[in-house]
């Protein structure tokens, strides 16, 4: 089985994907760590702010990887933004029957309610380091462009939009 955990920036995909590993001890890729890797290493010229050529760039990598745990009948969970809307495309029905996808979007609500609290939980599991274009309007509008753009592909898209341990729990289920 893979868990593919996808979303916005701040919606708790990595503290998700942690919780995940704890209870179904399947290995984890964090496609932030591979991010890095090849920005450190000096694989490629892009930069973290570089969002939409890094899902592009990375995007055939974590599909093969999945393809080849998937493959070798080994499960794994895979977490970060860098997902395309239109992911399904690269697998073919027996690939897709092995891949559970969630997405994690927060309701402007949400982001109203607990702006305050998403800030404080942002370091949880990952350090951030500055985080000043963190802000009200930022979220809400990156969340509407994910939120539009998986449901236009005819993805679910959990809502995290009064409790979020609650609404965790449910994916759990």
């Amino acid at each position: 089985m893979i868990l593919l955990i996808t979303g916005v920036s701040h919606t708790g995909k990595t503290l998700l994907a942690q919780r995940m590993l704890e209870k179904y001890r399947f290995p984890y890729l964090s496609i932030d760590h591979l991010k890095m890797g090849l920005i450190r290493s000096g694989n490629t010229d892009l930069t973290p702010m570089d969002d939409d050529a890094l899902t592009a760039y990375l995007w055939p990598i974590v599909r093969e990887i999945i393809k080849t745990a998937i493959e070798n009948r080994q499960n794994l969970i895979v977490e970060g933004c860098y997902v395309p809307f239109d992911w399904r495309q690269d697998f073919d029905a027996r690939d897709l029957a092995a891949i559970r996808f969630i997405c994690l979007a927060m309701t402007d609500a949400f982001i109203d309610t607990h702006f305050e609290e998403i800030r404080r939980h942002a370091c949880d599991i990952e350090a951030r380091g500055e985080d000043a274009d963190c802000t009200v309007d930022r979220l809400k509008a990156e969340n509407l462009i994910v939120i539009d753009g998986f449901r236009a592909q005819g993805e679910q898209v959990t809502l995290i939009d009064t409790d979020y341990e609650e609404t965790i729990r449910t994916i759990f289920l």
